[in-house]
């Protein structure tokens, strides 16, 4: 099966040698998505906000793959303290997905790829769009 690269304008991705996503079939792998603005500064100090944020990042880049968080199949979550923030991400996860909800992994972790980030997610969805 024929891979094809997805990203949005700006793709930030591009000089880390990442695809900001991957369709095969119907399917679409997309990378993580932090929360970061089009000129890639990180939205804001509060969780939430980012995290907000984050789920747009990765909403868009999947509707560029015809695709969509409500067609999402696969979520991995990561967050630096998830302790004071699950409430938060359940709540969003009820906001940003659909059910059935899609199949979800929650991992905290020390430090995301830039210091000030506090989560980042990925998905796995079906691209429903032709």
């Amino acid at each position: 099966m024929k891979r094809e690269r997805i990203s949005t304008t700006p793709d930030w991705y591009e000089p880390y040698a990442i695809s900001q996503a991957i369709k095969v079939g119907d399917l679409v792998y997309a990378s993580g998505q932090a929360g970061f603005d089009d000129n890639g500064v990180t939205v804001s100090h509060d969780f939430e906000t980012q995290a907000r944020q984050a789920f747009t990042n990765l909403d868009r880049v999947l509707k560029e793959a015809g695709s969509s968080l409500a067609d999402a199949v696969k979520v991995t979550i990561l967050v630096t303290d998830l302790e004071p923030n699950l409430d938060t991400i359940i709540k969003l996860r009820k906001e940003f997905f659909t059910e059935p909800y899609p199949a979800d992994t929650l991992i905290q972790i020390s430090r995301l790829a830039q210091a000030d980030w506090q989560i980042e997610v990925d998905a796995t969805a079906v691209a429903t769009a032709r």
